[in-house]
């Protein structure tokens, strides 16, 4: 029985075009330039990041004011609710078809 060394990978610096080390996540470095290995892929994360952070828009969620009396606020739950509902269906198959799709 022989040790088997644990596969790596590498990736070709698309600054100073030197072969480093890629553990495939997007902040991995250059081991000659230090510049990121992926740069592309590394704002992509960062502005899907920020844009996680964001609050909804006021237009996407029926606004439920403490004025509301009992019958109005109920049915403003209701209707809240099937804009959530709505919502999450929607990003269910956004997601199903970006998988399908690879």
């Amino acid at each position: 029985m022989h040790d088997a060394a644990p596969l790596s990978a590498s990736k070709k610096c698309p600054h100073c075009g030197f072969w480093s080390s890629w553990q495939q996540k997007s902040d991995d470095t250059c081991q000659r330039c230090g510049q990121l290995l992926d740069p592309v892929r590394n704002r992509s994360e960062q502005a899907r990041e920020q844009e996680g952070k964001e609050p909804l828009p006021q237009f996407m969620l029926l606004e439920i004011k403490p004025e509301d009396q009992g019958v109005v606020r109920f049915f403003k739950q209701i209707i809240r609710g099937g804009q959530l509902a709505f919502a999450a269906t929607v990003s269910f198959i956004l997601w199903f078809l970006t998988l399908a799709a690879g």
